[in-house]
């Protein structure tokens, strides 16, 4: 009897996984379909049907493949600004976390008013407000620095939510016990509660290092960051081919986001089953 539920549960498993794979495969077959009419809408292709006639947009496919070697060497710079950045922004985060946690009135309130002020503007007034700020004080960074402490302050602002979240989804009664074994409240936050908040934390962490992947571009405004949106310009001015330049850019952009997904699923799925 043992035998028989067990070949059952086996095969409506079996049956389950068909049904994703199934599934997935048709998933596949949609997305070629559709990035097919959207290289047919690129192709430059004339349409008549009677009287209305449709005009595909036309690119310098020729203009595309000379520039695409040399756009693609902005590819390092916005990886290194997005990940520099989003190491300071989480510190950043955590610390505005402890402080919006904390019974001290001056940390509760100087995170509260950060967290209000960059929430309560955009991005990139943020970074170009550091780029012309800092130097009437003394303080002269070239345009990467400015751009990594406004993109590190503007995301350590939102991933301070993210981080307060993952410390108070600790159970109180780990707290408890941690304390009643004679940790002092440091400690409890060192070996109990931050190791777990951060297995909360990391998940969500991917997706804001996806979006500032993208919001790095932004950077670019200030003229002086050889990212891939600076060689996109600069190569699309230079011919006036800006939409062929843009286009290359945006690929890039679009597959730096595809893989950063892959890797950040195959993390949750690493993670939840650690959690079993």
């Amino acid at each position: 009897m043992a035998v028989e539920s067990l070949s059952q549960a086996e095969l409506i498993l079996k049956q389950q996984e068909h049904a994703q794979h199934t599934f997935r495969g048709r998933v596949l077959v949609w997305w070629g379909v559709i990035l097919g009419t959207l290289l047919f809408i690129f192709s430059g292709a004339r349409i008549q049907i009677g009287p209305i006639v449709l005009q595909t947009i036309q690119f310098d496919w020729e203009f595309i493949g000379r520039v695409s070697p040399i756009i693609r060497q902005g590819v390092v710079v916005t990886l290194l600004l997005s990940a520099t950045s989003i190491l300071v922004a989480s510190i950043l985060a955590l610390l505005t976390a402890l402080a919006r946690l904390s019974r001290v009135a001056f940390l509760y309130a100087l995170s509260t008013f950060y967290v209000s002020l960059i929430r309560g503007t955009p991005l990139l007034l943020q970074i170009v407000f550091f780029f012309l700020a800092l130097p009437q004080m003394g303080i002269i960074l070239d345009a990467t620095l400015s751009g990594i402490l406004a993109l590190s302050l503007n995301y350590g602002a939102y991933m301070s939510e993210t981080f307060r979240a993952g410390i108070q989804g600790v159970g109180k009664g780990q707290r408890e016990a941690a304390l009643a074994l004679g940790m002092t409240p440091g400690q409890m936050m060192r070996r109990i509660v931050l190791p777990q908040a951060l297995r909360i934390v990391i998940p969500p962490m991917g997706n804001d290092f996806i979006a500032m992947l993208k919001d790095s571009a932004l950077v670019s405004t200030l003229g002086f960051v050889r990212d891939l949106m600076w060689y996109g310009q600069n190569q699309g001015r230079r011919e006036f081919r800006s939409l062929e330049a843009l286009l290359v850019v945006a690929v890039w952009y679009w597959g730096m986001t595809i893989i950063f997904t892959w890797l950040q699923s195959r993390l949750e799925k690493r993670l939840a089953r650690g959690e079993r």
